[in-house]
């Protein structure tokens, strides 16, 4: 009888979004075990994704089918008890500490550098490219690269600070085409044993290190898909180290995924598989974490562009199975699978937003045509 229940409220749910469980369209749904419907309405997002990892459902375009689920707003007509508890962990606990802040690092970004040169562009970009007359990923990078560059202004032989510098590829393009010298800083050992060997020989320093570690003055300072590990407990803190590294006549390009609601919960999937300790800024904590440190200059959103990024990604991985299935099991696959292909529809129906917000330490001076 319970089963039932819960098997009807889900069909009757999913209905209301278009899909339909065991439809003919690529966005409906197999259910393979009946246990999949009362884990889902009990467990929310943790459930579905763990049900999808376990085999439990079968969906043969997982964008389009969260695309038409986040649209409709389901994700808030489930159990509310997860997010609810990871909401008072986020309070009470400083899960982005100082102490913690290698954690992500070891467990995410460490996983394998075989994986991420199969998955990314040629530059090893780990962020939302940008699509504006991008014929492909490794185009849509390049011209994300140009933007964020360009936006700083920058000029031969600036310093440049890199936080969250990845494999070093942002670092490399910014000293090969624009002549200036740059900082980069990763909490990842992987990445930064790959990004000395990726800028060798260019005016490229690599640095294992927390932020809030890092020292020195910088002509520009920019931190490309970083952000989403600080923390709301950690946001004034991360703009006054900003603040103290810039240079007075400096500028500060933040790339970073955002929410639409302020609070202090993660989403419990992502926390536990993809991103420990991670939590998506909102438009608030940003603008109060920053308000009489910096001068926000322009705020630029593009998000349906992380959607064909993640994409892109994922159609690289699928390509290069047959060689990262030696290292790689079914189970692992499934649950990256899950990770991009959610994203993407989570993007394009703007559940989550993607934002390059631009300042100065005190104001530019005179006309600035922001590019785009």
């Amino acid at each position: 009888m319970a089963e039932n229940y819960f098997r009807q409220k889900l069909r009757t749910l999913l209905e209301s979004a278009g899909v339909t469980i065991d439809g003919p369209n690529p966005w409906d749904i197999r259910v393979l075990d009946d246990r999949f419907y009362k884990r889902v309405l009990t467990e929310a997002h943790l459930g579905i994704g763990e049900a999808y990892m376990d085999g439990w459902w079968e969906c043969e375009a997982l964008d389009e089918f969260f695309y038409r689920v986040l649209r409709k707003g389901l994700d808030k007509k489930v159990s509310g008890m997860p997010r609810l508890l990871s909401s008072l962990a986020g309070k009470i606990v400083n899960l982005q500490h100082p102490a913690r802040a290698f954690i992500v690092g070891e467990t995410h970004y460490n996983i394998g550098n075989d994986l991420y040169r199969a998955m990314l562009d040629k530059q090893m970009i780990y962020s939302c490219g940008y699509w504006h007359n991008a014929r492909n990923l490794d185009e849509a990078q390049e011209q994300k690269l140009r933007l964020v560059f360009d936006k700083l202004m920058l000029k031969p032989g600036m310093h440049l600070l890199d936080i969250g510098c990845g494999w070093g590829g942002a670092a490399r393009f910014a000293a090969e085409n624009y002549g200036v010298r740059v900082t980069g800083i990763t909490i990842s050992s992987e990445q930064e044993k790959l990004a000395r060997e990726y800028c060798a020989g260019l005016p490229v320093e690599i640095r294992l290190v927390d932020y809030r570690s890092q020292k020195g003055t910088y002509d520009r300072i920019y931190s490309i898909g970083m952000f989403e590990h600080v923390g709301h407990k950690n946001y004034r803190a991360y703009f006054q180290t900003v603040r103290n590294a810039l240079a007075p006549d400096g500028l500060f390009l933040l790339h970073t995924i955002g929410s639409n609601r302020t609070g202090t919960n993660t989403d419990k999937w992502t926390s536990k598989y993809i991103f420990p300790n991670s939590m998506l800024p909102s438009a608030t904590h940003i603008t109060r974490a920053s308000e009489e440190l910096l001068v926000m200059e322009d705020w630029h959103s593009f998000g349906h562009d992380y959607s064909l990024t993640l994409k892109a990604w994922n159609d690289n991985i699928e390509k290069h199975l047959p060689t990262l299935e030696r290292s790689y099991d079914e189970r692992f696959f499934r649950m990256w699978r899950y990770y991009l292909l959610s994203a993407a529809g989570s993007f394009r129906a703007r559940n989550v937003q993607l934002w390059q917000i631009l300042y100065s330490q005190s104001g530019i001076e005179g006309p600035f045509e922001v590019p785009r």
